[in-house]
C-alpha cells in the first residue's frame, strides 16, 4: 500500500499462527493448538482495530512477517486487506542491533521505504487496546517534527508500541528484548538523541498465565470480537491456571 506525505502506516509484528511456536509462553495452561488459535484471533483483532483507526487518521496497517514464505500462511489471518511487509531482520544492520532488534529495524525500514511519513511498530499481543490510542499515536507523530517518537509502554516494562518520524536505528540497540527493562533502555535510547517522546498509555499484553486471565476476565478497551469468539470455543471462560482441556 503505497504512502503518501501525510500518512502514518502501523505495521503488526505478525507470525503465522502454528502449534508449538505461537505464544508458547501460554503453554501451560493453554495447548499448543489453542496457543496458535488464540494468536491467529490476536492477528486479525489487531489489523481489524488498525482499519478501524483508520476511519477517524491517516493511518495505514500492515503486517510485519516472519519467517520468509510465510505469507500466503499469514493473510487468512489479518483484516482483509491487509498489505504485508517482511520483518525478519535479514537487512543489514548497525552493530548492537541484535535479535528482535533488527526485525523492529526491518520493518520500520520498509514501512517508511513505502512512502510514509511516519512509520509504528506494534505488538500483535494487544489485541484488546484501544482505537483512540492508535489514532492519538498516527496524530501525535504527524503533528510533530522528525525529532517527534511516540512510546506505548505495557505495564510488564515491555511496550506495545514504537513510532518515529525517521527510521532512528539507535532505538533497538543494546537493548536486552523480552525483559522487564525494554521500556525503560528505550526512552534511554530517546534522550541520548534528543529526540521528543510523547507517552502513549500504558496497557497490558497477553504472554502469560496472568495476562490471559485478566483478557478473560476484563472487557475493557477494544472489542476484540475475533479473541472474544476464540475464547469462548477454547472454553476458557472459567479460566484458572490449571491446563485447558483441547
Amino acid at each position: 500500500m503505497p504512502g503518501s506525505p501525510v500518512s502514518c502506516a502501523i505495521g503488526v509484528m505478525a507470525k503465522s499462527p502454528r502449534p508449538g511456536h505461537s505464544k508458547t509462553r501460554l503453554c501451560p495452561p493453554l495447548l499448543p493448538d489453542q496457543a496458535a488459535q488464540l494468536s491467529g484471533a490476536f492477528l486479525r483483532d489487531t489489523t481489524e482495530n488498525i482499519a478501524r483507526a483508520r476511519l477517524a487518521a491517516p493511518i495505514a496497517g500492515y503486517a510485519a512477517y516472519a519467517p520468509w514464505g510465510s505469507e500466503d500462511v499469514l493473510i487468512p489471518h489479518l483484516a482483509p486487506g491487509t498489505p504485508c511487509v517482511l520483518a525478519d531482520g535479514s537487512l543489514p544492520a548497525p552493530s548492537g542491533v541484535d535479535g528482535f532488534g533488527r526485525c523492529l529495524l526491518h520493518a520500520i525500514r520498509h514501512l517508511f521505504a513505502a512512502g510514509h511519513a511516519a512509520a509504528c511498530v506494534l505488538s500483535s499481543d494487544t489485541p484488546t487496546l484501544p482505537t483512540d490510542i492508535l489514532i492519538t499515536a498516527a496524530t501525535a507523530l504527524l503533528t510533530g517534527d522528525e525529532r517527534r517518537v511516540v512510546l506505548g509502554a505495557c505495564d510488564d516494562g515491555g511496550y506495545y508500541l514504537l513510532g518515529m518520524r525517521a527510521p532512528h536505528a539507535r532505538l533497538f540497540a543494546d537493548i536486552a528484548w523480552s525483559s522487564s527493562s525494554v521500556a525503560a533502555t528505550t526512552r534511554t535510547r530517546i534522550a541520548e538523541l534528543g529526540l521528543d517522546l510523547v507517552e502513549l498509555p500504558v496497557w497490558y499484553d497477553i504472554d502469560d498465565a496472568a495476562a490471559l486471565e485478566r483478557l478473560v476476565r476484563e472487557n475493557e478497551g477494544y472489542a476484540a470480537r475475533w479473541t472474544r469468539d476464540a475464547i469462548a470455543a477454547l472454553g476458557l471462560h472459567a479460566f484458572s491456571h490449571s491446563p485447558c482441556a483441547a
